[in-house]
């Protein structure tokens, strides 16, 4: 028996998996019929997996996505878990000539129903230069 530490470890690997596949529905399948996402894309609250959207959005990619978590910290008590960490991201958008790389933070709160462990709530952000530009700081690395 895998301990829920261990199950939630597999769950963001799964995670990791699914963003290089670009399998939007093996995302998706992975959070709660009611999860609520606070995405780097608008709008500002995501409710519900969106697997045509993250098809789209993956579409919008030519070859894979890299994506890596790291520093991934999990607390977990009977029934309700959070974890962070940063995630690393590479790309190249359609058409463009060169990809990109970015890192983010993420925040995950999730919920074991029926045995298993399931996203319920999704925040990622970049920071931004606090100098009046507000431009998104993606050229951070840890």
């Amino acid at each position: 028996m895998t301990s829920d530490i261990e199950q939630i470890q597999t769950v963001v690997k799964d995670v990791e998996a699914a963003m290089a596949a670009k399998d939007a529905a093996r995302l998706a399948a992975r959070c709660t019929a009611d999860v609520v996402r606070f995405d780097l894309a608008p709008p500002l609250r995501h409710v519900g997996p969106d697997v045509e959207g993250t098809a789209k959005w993956f579409a919008g990619f030519d070859g894979p996505v890299g994506y890596e978590v790291v520093d991934l910290e999990i607390t977990a008590g009977e029934d309700v878990a959070f974890c962070h960490a940063l995630n690393r991201m590479s790309a190249t958008p359609a058409g463009s000539p060169e990809g990109f790389t970015m890192w983010f933070r993420m925040t995950a709160g999730l919920r074991k129903q029926d045995g298993r462990w399931l996203i319920t709530h999704e925040h990622t952000s970049t920071p931004f230069h606090m100098d009046g530009s507000f431009l998104a700081a993606t050229d951070l690395e840890p």
